[in-house]
C-alpha cells in the first residue's frame, strides 16, 4: 500500500490555514533557528526555503562550534562571551552531532607559545565555567605525539585547547524537523516568487504593509498565496535580493539604498585522515594574510581550510580559485608533513558568508576586517531582515530577531521558554562519552536516539558506500528511506550532499553511488519522480566538487 505523501498533506494544510503568525524566507542555519524558536512559544509558523535546507552557507561552514578566537585578538569580547554560552547550549541540545574537540597551535618561535597561550588561556577564563577542556603548554615531543605529521624543523612546542565541531548541514535538518514537531510547517524546495501588500485600516498616512506571499512548489506545479502578520527575510547572502522584491511591490527602485551584505568566499579542500591521522585538530594561528587557518579531522577525512575573498557576484555553487587553492595548500606546507598537493583534494567546496556592510564604509575594503556580528533591520513595509552572524550563535540570533518583531508590534508579546528546551531530535543519547566522535567515518552514531529507526527500514545491511581508508560503511540504503520519510529529503543532491556528506567528504565516490540512491528515492516517492534529471544534476555538481582549479 502506498504511504501517504507528508509533503502533499503540508501543502493541504498550508492552503487551508489562515494568516500565519509568522512566515520565514530561508532554510539556513538563521531561519530554521527563528522558526523554531518560534513555534517553541506558540506561534503559528511557516517556512519556505527555496532549494534544500542548508544547501547554501549553512552547509559550507569549517565545521566548527566556537567562540571565535580571532574574534578575541580583535577585542570583541561580548562576541566571543556570547558565542561561547552558546557553544554549551549547542553541544548540549544535539550531542550526537555536536561534541568537543582538541585543537593544537604548534608553535615555531619562542615567543609564539606564551603569547598564544596566554590568549587562549583567557579564551577558556571567558567561558564562565563552560570551558570544555583545560588549555596546556606542550613540549617539542608532546606535540609530535598530538599531531603525528606535524612540520618537525624548528619546532618549538605547542598550546593545546579545546572547542566543539558539528554536522552543520545535518543539525539544519534536525532544527527543520523540530520545529515541526513543535507545529511549524517547513518546506523546502519551495521558493517564494512574490510579496504581497495589504492596507492598514485606519491608518491616516495609508501606509500598506506586508501581508503575505506566494510559494511556488518547485517539485510540483502549484503556487499557493500565503497570508502573514510578519515576514522574516534570512535569505543570507540573498537578503538584498528579496529587500528589492520587498521595494518593486512599493514601487520604489532597489538602487535607492545600500546593499546590507558583501559575501565573503570561504573555500575548504577535503583530504585523506592520513595527512592529519588522530582526533585532534591543528590550528595555524596567522597566515600570510592575517587569518587563522585549520586542519580539522572530520568524519573519516581532513578539511582544509578556509578563505576569504571579496566576492560581487552571489551564486548558489561558487567555485575556489586556483590562487584560493594555491594559499590553502601552501600554507599547510609549512605545517604538515608530507604536505598535501592539488592530486590529494578529494573534494572542494565553497561557502558565501553574509557579512553586514557598514553604510557611509568603503566598499572596497577587506572582507577579513568585518565583523562577524549579525544585524536585525525592520524596513517600513513591515519586512524584518536579519543577515550576518555565524552557526555558533544561530540559537541567540532568532532570539533577537523575534525580539525585534514583537518590539515593531509585529508579533504578539510572548516570552522565550528555558534553553533547555531546545533539544533537538536524536538528542536523547544514553553515553555520549562512548560514541564515536564526529573525527570517525559517518555512521548510525550521527542519528543518536533515532538509529533504531534506521536500522529497522529495509535495506538497513546494504550499504552503498564505505569509507576508503576503514572500509566501514557509511551509507547505506536504510539511510536513503530515512532520508525520505522522516528527513524530506526529494533530491540526489539532498541526500549526498546533506543528509549524507558524501558529496564533501568524496566528490568521486558521490558520484558513483548516485543511481543506485536515486533508485531508492524513487521507490520510495513513486514513478512519477524523474530520477533521471535527479541523477543528472548532480553528476554535474560532484564534477564541480571533483575539480581543483
Amino acid at each position: 500500500m502506498m504511504r501517504e505523501d507528508p509533503r502533499r498533506q503540508a501543502w493541504a494544510r498550508l492552503k487551508a490555514a489562515g494568516p500565519w503568525d509568522l512566515v520565514v524566507i530561508g532554510g539556513g542555519a538563521t531561519g530554521l533557528g527563528v522558526a523554531l524558536d518560534a513555534a517553541a512559544r506558540g506561534l503559528s509558523v511557516a517556512l519556505f526555503e527555496a532549494e534544500d535546507f542548508a544547501s547554501g552557507t549553512s552547509s559550507r561552514a569549517t565545521k566548527l562550534v566556537h567562540g571565535g578566537v580571532r574574534y578575541l585578538a580583535q577585542g570583541h569580547l561580548g562576541l566571543v562571551h556570547e558565542a561561547l554560552r552558546e557553544r554549551a547550549l549547542m553541544l548540549a541540545h544535539a550531542p550526537h552531532l555536536a561534541q568537543r574537540l582538541e585543537f593544537v597551535v604548534p608553535t615555531y618561535r619562542l615567543w609564539e607559545g606564551p603569547y598564544y597561550g596566554a590568549g587562549l588561556k583567557a579564551y577558556d577564563a571567558l567561558a564562565w565555567g563552560k570551558r570544555l577542556g583545560p588549555t596546556e603548554f606542550l613540549s617539542p615531543a608532546a606535540t609530535r605525539r598530538a599531531l603525528p605529521t606535524v612540520q618537525p624543523a624548528g619546532l618549538c612546542g605547542g598550546v593545546s585547547y579545546w572547542d566543539g565541531q558539528f554536522d552543520d548541514a545535518r543539525m539544519a535538518v534536525l532544527l527543520a524537523r523540530t520545529a515541526a514537531a513543535r507545529g511549524a510547517l517547513v518546506f523546502n524546495h519551495a521558493p517564494v516568487v512574490a510579496l504581497h501588500r495589504q492596507s492598514h485600516t485606519g491608518r491616516p498616512d495609508a501606509l500598506t504593509h506586508l501581508g503575505g506571499l506566494t510559494v511556488r512548489d518547485a517539485l510540483g506545479t502549484e503556487s499557493v498565496h500565503v497570508a502573514a502578520r510578519c515576514i522574516v527575510n534570512a535569505t543570507g547572502v540573498w537578503v538584498d535580493a528579496l529587500r528589492d522584491l520587498d521595494r518593486a511591490v512599493e514601487g520604489s527602485p532597489p538602487a535607492a539604498r545600500a546593499p546590507m551584505v558583501k559575501a565573503s568566499q570561504g573555500v575548504h579542500l577535503v583530504v585523506d585522515r592520513a595527512f592529519l591521522p588522530g582526533s585532534r585538530a591543528l590550528m595555524v594561528p596567522r597566515t600570510r594574510d592575517g587569518r587563522v587557518l585549520f586542519a580539522v579531522p572530520w568524519m573519516g577525512k581532513t578539511i582544509l581550510g578556509t578563505t576569504d575573498t571579496p566576492r560581487d557576484d552571489i551564486v548558489r555553487e561558487p567555485q575556489a580559485l586556483a590562487s584560493e587553492v594555491d594559499f590553502v595548500l601552501s600554507e599547510m606546507a609549512g605545517y604538515l608533513q608530507p604536505a598535501p598537493r592539488r592530486a590529494d583534494v578529494r573534494s572542494v567546496w565553497v561557502g558565501l558568508r553574509p557579512l553586514v556592510q557598514p553604510q557611509g564604509v568603503d566598499e572596497g575594503r577587506s572582507t577579513a576586517s568585518m565583523s562577524r556580528e549579525h544585524t536585525v533591520v525592520v524596513d517600513p513595509s513591515g519586512l524584518v531582515t536579519v543577515t550576518g552572524g555565524k552557526w555558533t550563535t544561530y540559537r541567540a540570533m532568532a532570539q533577537d530577531v523575534l525580539k525585534h518583531c514583537m518590539t515593531h508590534g509585529l508579533l504578539p508579546s510572548r516570552p522565550a521558554g528555558p534553553a533547555a528546551g531546545h533539544a533537538l531530535l536524536g538528542a536523547q543519547v544514553a553515553d555520549v562519552k562512548g560514541a564515536p566522535s564526529l573525527a570517525d567515518p559517518p555512521g548510525l552514531h550521527l542519528y543518536g536516539s533515532e538509529a533504531p529507526v534506521v536500522q529497522a527500514l529495509p535495506g538497513a545491511h546494504r550499504w552503498l558506500a564505505y569509507d576508503a581508508e576503514t572500509g566501514q560503511g557509511i551509507l547505506s540504503e536504510a539511510m536513503v528511506r530515512f532520508a525520505v520519510r522522516y528527513e524530506m529529503a526529494r533530491e540526489v543532491e539532498d541526500v549526498l550532499a546533506r543528509r549524507c556528506r558524501l558529496l564533501f567528504l568524496d566528490a568521486h565516490q558521490a558520484a558513483e553511488v548516485a543511481s543506485d540512491v536515486a533508485a531508492i528515492l524513487k521507490d520510495e516517492i513513486g514513478e512519477a519522480w524523474d530520477a533521471e534529471a535527479s541523477v543528472a544534476s548532480f553528476q554535474a555538481l560532484a564534477a564541480q566538487y571533483a575539480r581543483v582549479p
